[in-house]
Parts: C-alpha cells; sequence; structure tokens
C-alpha cells in the first residue's frame, strides 16, 4: 500500500491516505518523522498496523498526561478512562508507563481523597466505597484508614451540626437517623451524635438562664 497524500490535522495529527484517496488514520509527527512516513512511502498490511500501533500508544500517553494534569487519578480509573477510547492493551501500557514516571501512586492518591472525604464529613464506609469505586484494593483502602483513623462520632456529629440541627430542635429525630443511615453512619454513632447534639444544645440553655 502505498501513502499518497498527508495533510496535517488541528489538533497536529496527520491523516494518511492510500492510493484511492481513502483515510487510513492519522498518526503524531514523531511517529511519523522515526518511520520516515512521507507521500510515496510503500507499506505493507503489517507495516500499517505496527505503525497505527505505535501512534495509538504516544496518543494513549499523551491523553493520560493531559488527564493527570487536571486532576490525580487512582491507576484503574485512569485505565478505565483511557479505554474509553484505546485497546485494552494500550491504555495498559500508557498506564504503566505513567507509573514509571511516578506519575501514579494509588497509596498517594488514596490518602488524599480519603483526607478530602473525611473533611466533607463522610463516613467511613462512604469512604471506603468511594475508594474502592476508584479501584483502590482493600488492602490500601485499610492502611490509608488506620493511618489518619477516620472517626465517624466526629463527622456524624459535626454534619448534624451543619445540616439538621433544625429538624432534630422539631423532634425529627428518626428522619435524621434515615438521614445518617443512608450517608453510611452506622446507627449507634448516629445515635451517640444526637445524643452529643442535645447535650450541647441543653448547656448552651443553661448558659443563659
Amino acid at each position: 500500500m502505498k501513502i499518497t497524500r498527508i495533510t496535517e490535522t488541528k489538533r497536529g495529527r496527520f491523516s494518511l491516505f492510500d492510493e484511492e484517496d481513502t483515510f487510513l488514520f492519522s498518526i503524531d509527527g514523531e511517529t511519523m518523522a522515526k518511520n520516515k512516513i512521507i507521500e510515496g512511502t510503500q507499506l505493507s498490511c503489517f507495516d500499517l498496523e505496527h505503525l497505527r500501533t505505535q501512534s495509538d500508544a504516544r496518543k494513549a500517553k499523551d491523553g493520560a498526561l493531559r488527564y493527570l494534569s487536571m486532576r490525580d487519578y487512582a491507576s484503574k480509573e485512569l485505565y478505565d478512562k483511557l479505554c474509553l477510547k484505546f485497546d485494552a492493551d494500550t491504555a495498559a501500557a500508557a498506564v504503566a508507563e505513567m507509573a514509571r514516571l511516578d506519575l501514579l501512586n494509588d497509596e498517594n492518591f488514596a490518602l488524599h481523597r480519603a483526607k478530602y472525604l473525611i473533611n466533607q464529613k463522610k463516613s467511613v464506609r462512604e469512604i471506603t466505597r468511594q475508594l474502592a469505586s476508584k479501584g483502590i484494593d482493600q488492602t490500601t483502602i485499610a492502611c490509608v484508614l488506620d493511618t489518619l483513623s477516620p472517626a465517624d462520632d466526629d463527622a456524624c456529629y459535626a454534619l448534624i451540626q451543619k445540616s439538621y440541627r433544625t429538624k432534630l430542635l422539631s423532634g425529627e429525630t428518626d428522619k435524621v437517623l434515615a438521614a445518617m443511615a443512608r450517608r453510611g453512619f452506622p446507627y449507634g454513632a448516629a445515635k451517640q451524635a444526637i445524643e452529643r447534639f442535645f447535650a450541647a444544645e441543653d448547656a448552651e440553655d443553661n448558659d443563659f438562664n
């Protein structure tokens, strides 16, 4: 097969066309230069597929770098995102390259994400669920939670003060308990937090008397 026409795309890649002026695929400039692709280059089917594979690998790595420049990713989360555009092997190779460059670290990702969720007053169960949804394994999750030691009681109490004070003072304790359960807080932690809330309210009332 002969490459008869090469045009540059708006994204800086290069579109390849065959003898019938049929678009084949686009490649990056580095891959094109490395393989000495110019108009008139003859390629076998094997060479053409190898060229596509090389360019896809470069495109996947560039995509991974772009995603990581915007925010941190867990390895599996990044892999799943790349798989939306590339085959499994290409996505896996790009993730491996990011790890080699020390741009991916699941334990650090989990630690930073857990700290954020703790500040958002999330329950231990919800933190665990969210980390697992990002592809973090249970051993790493357990290690991170052990390091940070988040307390359901404190998180629940802070959330009650912020969002459920009016309901509790209106006597809607059961509704607040149900809301806490939906957020992943154990019944015991929610009950203790509510008791703590009312004790603080009583103490405040006594201060004014």
